[in-house]
């Protein structure tokens, strides 16, 4: 008994077998005695990669168009059908897996068979492992991959898209890229389309000569034609009471005054109290001039003239100072009533603001009484101001603010500075202050007349660390001075030291400036009434201000 493995079956059972793998065609030869027994043939492990043959089968049509594998000896096993370059390359300057160095480039996807058998090149994605091969059908050629379509040379689409089919719509059919073309009959436009199309180039060619003949134009002309007014039609008069009518009025009694002195130049503003050549101005204006001989003071007036001036007096005090200029037949200013003064009044402030002559604003007096304290403080004035949003930059100070008829109710003399600067930095913030027009004509006919002035006290010193409510009469003597001066105003009228002034005249105080500024506008001599407390005790105390010699 034979097992399959130990049956051989001769060529005469199976037909003999020519050289091109055919049968042969001749009759066969009689059978031979039978031969002894051979031994067993080793068992060897079949290769799942061989041919079932034994050979390399012959290579079969492509169902895509393609034909048999490439011409030449190829090893056994798997190998790759041919197709595009793969894009999946090797880095620069190293050769792809499955490639010489210096041969051709190898062909394959990532999953194919030339793909790295290892870890994945740097900088390119991971590939997949190629699945095991499956041996064909014995007798019939391989079969295309089914992940890489075979490659026809002859094929016009090699490698990804099957031939073109013979046949009707194939190459060589009466439909195909070679047969010959019936020419088509074009037909005619119909009007439905005519129409539109002719009047749409109408349209056109009227947009485009508008267009063009716009483009075309000069926008020049001979004669522009511009309409004028009548010659010396124009009425350059304005009523009295208005903005215009004030400033032409004030305008030629405003001086410009210009200080050259060893500490630079400074300027400011002034005005004409009298027709005979005295002026007044701030007290700060000419300060330089009186502190040092060499120091020049030169008056620029309206018209463009100047002449040197003299200081006739002045008083830090009040901050103000009269000048006089050998100059006659001047045009003066009115002082007003600034007592009549009620917020809210149109005013004209006008002066040489940054150098500026003829400058002239406007504004209202936006608060009464409000008390001012300028300069350092060896030299402090206190000035019971009025304040106004009309623009007082540096160099208005000293020139005159005038209301509605054009009176001076004010000598514009300081403005407000933003918290923490200690100079003025900018201009006008809308918060200006000037003297009142009646302090201004007290103190000027005194310096007119005597060179000096002087202003009201009640003979105590007040205490400048005090924070409660009122005002405190200093407990102590401030530098030899005593702090309720002996037989003085105060004292006669027994307010001692610790004393708490609350109110002057009815009218609250809670700043020592604000009650010392109420007592500057008054008159020595005037008598006025102090609210005072005492301990718990309360009381209304009048006292007749006394007269002390400015500086």
């Amino acid at each position: 008994m034979t097992t399959p493995d130990d049956e051989v079956t001769s060529p005469a059972a199976r037909g003999h077998v020519g050289s091109d793998g055919a049968p042969s065609a001749t009759a066969p030869t009689p059978p031979a005695a039978p031969a002894p027994p051979a031994a067993p043939a080793p068992v060897v492990p079949e290769n799942p990669f061989a041919p079932p043959s034994g050979r390399r089968p012959a290579p079969a049509q492509s169902p895509y168009g393609g034909g048999g594998a490439a011409a030449g000896p190829a090893a056994d096993g798997p190998q790759a059908v041919g197709h595009a370059p793969s894009p999946w390359r090797a880095p620069h300057g190293a050769p792809a897996h499955g490639a010489t160095p210096h041969g051709p480039p190898s062909y394959g996807s990532p999953q194919h068979a030339g793909a790295s058998h290892g870890s994945p090149q740097q900088g390119s994605p991971t590939a997949s492992p190629l699945p095991p091969y499956v041996p064909a059908t014995p007798g019939a050629g391989p079969g295309p991959s089914p992940r890489h379509p075979s490659h026809d040379p002859a094929s016009p689409y090699p490698g990804a898209y099957p031939a073109p089919l013979a046949g009707p719509g194939g190459p060589g059919g009466p439909h195909g890229p070679g047969a010959p073309r019936a020419p088509r009959r074009r037909r005619p436009l119909s009007a439905v389309w005519a129409v539109p199309l002719v009047v749409l180039a109408l349209v056109a060619g009227v947009v485009g000569g508008v267009l063009g003949s716009r483009l075309g134009d000069d926008d020049h002309l001979q004669d522009a034609g511009l309409p004028t007014t009548v010659a010396g039609a124009a009425d350059l008069a304005r009523a009295p009471e208005s903005v215009a009518g004030i400033a032409a009025g004030v305008l030629p009694s405003v001086v410009s005054i210009e200080v050259d002195g060893p500490d630079g130049t400074s300027t400011g503003s002034g005005f004409v109290l009298r027709a005979d050549g005295y002026l007044v101005t701030n007290n700060h204006v000419v300060a330089q001039a009186a502190e040092t001989a060499s120091t020049s003071v030169v008056v620029t007036f309206v018209d463009g003239s100047e002449e040197p001036a003299s200081i006739v007096g002045r008083t830090s005090e009040y901050d103000l100072a009269v000048l006089k200029v050998e100059v006659s037949g001047l045009t003066p200013l009115l002082l007003g009533d600034s007592d009549a003064v009620v917020v809210g009044d149109p005013v004209v402030a006008v002066g040489a603001p940054l150098g500026l002559a003829g400058t002239v604003t406007t504004g209202i007096v936006s608060a009464l009484n409000r008390p001012v304290s300028a300069g350092d403080e060896g030299d402090t004035a206190f000035i019971n101001a009025i304040q106004t949003d009309a623009a007082i930059n540096p160099g208005n100070s000293g020139g005159p603010l005038v209301n509605a008829r054009g009176e001076v109710i004010g000598v514009n003399s300081a403005i407000a500075q933003p918290p923490g600067t200690s100079s003025v930095v900018g201009g006008s913030i809308g918060l200006g202050f000037a003297i009142p027009s009646e302090q201004v004509r007290r103190t000027a006919e005194q310096l007119i007349e005597t060179g000096q002035a002087t202003y009201p006290i009640i003979g105590v010193l007040l205490d400048q660390r005090y924070d409660g409510e009122g005002v405190q009469v200093s407990t102590e003597d401030q530098e030899g001075t005593p702090a309720v001066t002996p037989d003085g105003p105060a004292d006669r009228s027994g307010i001692r030291r610790g004393d708490v002034i609350l109110a002057i005249d009815g009218r609250p105080v809670t700043d020592p400036d604000e009650l010392i500024v109420a007592i500057r506008a008054r008159t020595p001599g005037e008598t006025v009434v102090l609210h005072v407390r005492t301990g718990s005790d309360e009381r209304d105390v009048r006292i007749r201000l006394d007269e002390a010699e400015a500086r």
